[in-house]
């Protein structure tokens, strides 16, 4: 989403799209059932910022895979901007056709790595400034020791505490933390 943000602050006019791979096949699916087969192609087509989420999921879908194929061909021809994710590698894609592979191994590929100490603390501070809470110091280690898999995950932990105590009518501290933790992620044990 900050991708096409970023694309739509620097380029207003931009037609910027995300979208999931699971609703990109099943608007596709929809269109060929009802007929529209060209439309739904020309609308993809038209779009100057295509961001496709968990793209591994087109994978053993070969009618979705050579619709794509063809938007992926013309968009890139075009000079218009792909940005797909996946949980895996290209190379690790199995039931992906190979001249999309290709394709995809011919852009930048990044690895994202699970966020240091110091990112998941300076996220969780900056979630909790936003939204006008005071962690205590021994909450924030717990969490950010605890939490370690994912930015999103720790933001769910400060969504899931705020609605606890909100909802016991409670002030957060470490027995609250570890009584929402203890329901949201497998906490780290220390050797």
């Amino acid at each position: 989403h900050a991708t096409g943000l970023g694309v739509k602050e620097h380029t207003p006019s931009a037609r910027v799209l995300y979208v999931t791979a699971r609703l990109f096949e099943s608007q596709y699916t929809v269109a060929t059932r009802n007929g529209k087969h060209n439309e739904f192609i020309q609308f993809y087509q038209s779009i100057d910022c295509l961001i496709i989420d968990d793209i591994q999921d087109l994978m053993g879908k070969e009618k979705t895979q050579n619709a794509f194929f063809h938007i992926f061909n013309h968009l890139k021809q075009n000079n218009k901007q792909l940005i797909m994710s996946s949980d895996c590698a290209p190379a690790d894609m199995e039931g992906m056709e190979e001249r999309l592979l290709s394709r995809f191994k011919s852009g930048m590929t990044a690895r994202l790595e699970k966020p240091d100490y110091a990112l998941r603390k300076e996220v969780l501070l900056q979630k909790a400034r936003r939204d006008g809470v005071k962690l205590p110091d021994d909450v924030v280690e717990f969490i950010v020791t605890n939490v370690t898999q994912s930015i999103r995950e720790i933001e769910g932990v400060m969504v899931s505490l705020l609605a606890y105590a909100t909802g016991l009518n409670c002030e957060i501290d470490i027995n609250l933390a570890r009584r929402v933790l203890a329901n949201s992620v497998k906490l780290n044990q220390r050797k």
